[in-house]
């Protein structure tokens, strides 16, 4: 075992891959901004700002995640931001939003890199309700803006099954995020049954106007057949 508990002894292909295995990691990306209320003299920056990944449940990524690669503006100098342990975070100052490239890449050598496209957000937007990403003001923090997602590991080799399956948690107190993703969850699934009873109900109200089209044309065509009948003598 090297310093990381990663182990050594799975051979060079990471001991094969483990058929019909998936795992699935959920994550939390996103980013953290506050005002200073008046543009900096010395640049004109308005925000400081952090950008991030952590896991969706108390769980140490750095047992599987070997690096996180931060993909900056290029007005930035250095604008490549590569963090190799946990906390996977980036702190700037800024005055504008761009998209920020988070780059993903695992232990296992053979394991491909994931990658997470998030828009680095300074302002409130008027919400919709059902944004993505989820923003959120908090009088503490500032104004939060993240995303939920997946990492899915299927049919993984040995060595990442080995790691996936023996993260530690992070801490022992509360582990909680700025966005109740659970409630989240909740409003767009009702969101998305509300779309499908109306979609529904349209094409119920759709069928009934093509029934009555169809009526009616049967009709005429029935009406002018007789009118077009010729008259016997």
């Amino acid at each position: 075992m090297n310093s990381l508990n990663i182990p050594t002894d799975f051979g060079p292909d990471s001991g094969g891959r483990v058929k019909g295995l998936t795992i699935v990691k959920p994550i939390v990306y996103g980013n953290i901004a506050r005002s200073f209320g008046k543009k900096r003299e010395d640049d004109g920056h308005t925000h400081q700002w952090k950008v991030y990944v952590k896991p969706y449940y108390n769980e140490d990524m750095s047992v599987y995640v070997k690096k996180v690669h931060f993909k900056l503006h290029e007005s930035y100098s250095n604008p490549n931001r590569i963090v190799t342990k946990y906390p996977y975070e980036i702190t700037e100052t800024g005055w504008g939003e761009f998209e920020v490239v988070i780059k993903i890449y695992f232990h296992d050598p053979t394991e491909r890199p994931v990658t997470c496209y998030h828009i680095l957000k300074l302002f409130q937007s008027p919400s919709t309700g059902n944004d993505f990403p989820t923003t959120i003001l908090d009088p503490k923090k500032g104004l939060v803006s993240e995303c939920y997602e997946e990492i899915v590991f299927q049919e993984p080799t040995q060595l990442m099954q080995h790691l996936l399956m023996n993260v530690q948690p992070i801490t022992s107190g509360q582990y909680v995020h700025d966005t109740d993703f659970e409630k989240k969850k909740e409003q767009t699934y009702e969101n998305t049954m509300k779309v499908k009873i109306k979609v529904k109900n349209e094409i119920s109200s759709l069928k009934d106007k093509l029934k009555l089209a169809r009526e009616t044309i049967a009709k005429f065509k029935s009406e002018l057949a007789k009118v077009q009948k010729p008259s016997t003598t």
